[in-house]
């Protein structure tokens, strides 16, 4: 018997809808069940050593030759119509009071959509170049996040990720108080087969697009900028992934696992690792060449607990960035603040009054100047 065949017919064509793989979800349950999931199963294994001096790469500084070498590539890839930009505008935004994040207003008046789509809009207007846009949205923000845009959505490329069922730790069907089973997304890796399945990535490549910029909906600093663009192409490889020098923050980084360089997410590492050894974090923004995002990738499962309604309930999430593992990868060291700063995460309504100074100086510079 299936897992739909125990569910309320309103959840399975919610289920339905969003690309719900019983199979999948079934064979994943098993293995929490048998621990083969579990805090325990996120640490890669091998080796873990912080990454060396010459595994990272900076983005060029104004006024020098590289500099004007990347902004010029940029300028011209952007021209050409071959970049365009993948917004994350899924997830649940639990620590946001569960709202649909991109909907919430971040500056003047103007909501962290707003503002995202319309810097891509003034430099495609700047440039005279098409910059396509694509929302990746979820079952808790698809139907809110259209109605916030409006007709202008009709310009979007539009694909969500999917949606599973919560477990409890022993495996089994995690039920809320009323007796419903729990809904959730399965994390920002869905990317990299939804973009495939939904025929987005087919109509990405029939506008001519070579590569796509994916960051989250509230990075406002992750912006289509030249020169970043520049830098993904002057890396030769077919991943750039934009990391920041640490100021006490903790999250995935770049490390060396048996020499390998890779990003590895917070509950990869092993348990006592000296995360202070490693002095830039992850963004959660990438550069992808498209051509990447046509084939598969086995990503591996994290196990996350969550604290819902009191009692532990069990999510299996996947992270596009994972796609570091399989390919190899440009770690582009921007900066995290000012002017041109790539990196102002807004996770609690607490970090949008901190930081409206600091947007608000960043979005005033466009970046042409």
């Amino acid at each position: 018997m299936s897992v739909l065949d125990e569910l309320p017919a309103e959840t399975v064509a919610v289920l339905e809808r969003y690309g719900f793989d019983a199979a999948r979800f079934e064979l994943l349950r098993e293995q929490v069940a048998a621990g083969e999931l579990s805090a325990a199963s996120n640490v890669v294994p091998g080796s873990v050593e912080p990454p060396g001096p010459d595994d990272l790469t900076t983005l060029p500084e104004p006024g020098t030759d590289a500099w004007d070498d990347a902004r010029s590539a940029g300028l011209e890839a952007i021209a050409e119509g071959r970049v365009a930009q993948i917004v994350l505008a899924g997830g649940m935004a639990t620590r946001f009071g569960s709202v649909v994040k991109g909907a919430v207003e971040a500056l003047d008046g103007r909501s962290f959509l707003g503002w995202k789509l319309g810097e891509t809009r003034r430099l495609a207007d700047q440039t005279g170049a098409p910059i396509p846009i694509v929302l990746m949205t979820s079952f808790a923000t698809d139907e809110e996040t259209r109605e916030h845009v409006g007709p202008d959505g009709s310009a979007l490329l539009w694909f969500s990720q999917f949606v599973s069922l919560r477990l409890t730790p022993a495996g089994e069907l995690f039920r809320e108080a009323d007796g419903s089973p729990s809904l959730y997304g399965p994390g920002h890796g869905d990317l990299l087969e939804a973009v495939r399945s939904s025929g987005t990535l087919a109509a990405l490549r029939g506008l001519g697009v070579e590569h796509v910029g994916v960051s989250n909906v509230d990075n406002l600093g992750a912006r289509i900028d030249p020169v970043v663009v520049g830098a993904h192409l002057a890396g030769e490889r077919p991943v750039t992934i934009e990391v920041a020098r640490k100021e006490g923050d903790m999250g995935g980084a770049p490390a060396r696992v048996d020499g390998r360089v890779v990003l590895l997410e917070a509950p990869r590492f092993p348990p006592g690792f000296a995360h202070d050894s490693i002095p830039v974090f992850n963004t959660n923004t990438a550069w992808i060449d498209v051509e990447a995002l046509d084939r598969e990738y086995d990503l591996g499962w994290l196990y996350v607990e969550k604290d819902v309604e009191g009692r532990t309930a069990v999510q299996l999430e996947r992270l596009y960035h994972e796609i570091a593992m399989f390919l190899p990868t440009t770690y582009l060291v921007v900066p995290r603040s000012g002017p041109r700063g790539r990196f102002f995460p807004i996770k609690k309504p607490d970090d949008l009054e901190r930081s409206r100074d600091a947007l608000r100086e960043m979005l005033e510079t466009s970046v042409l100047d």
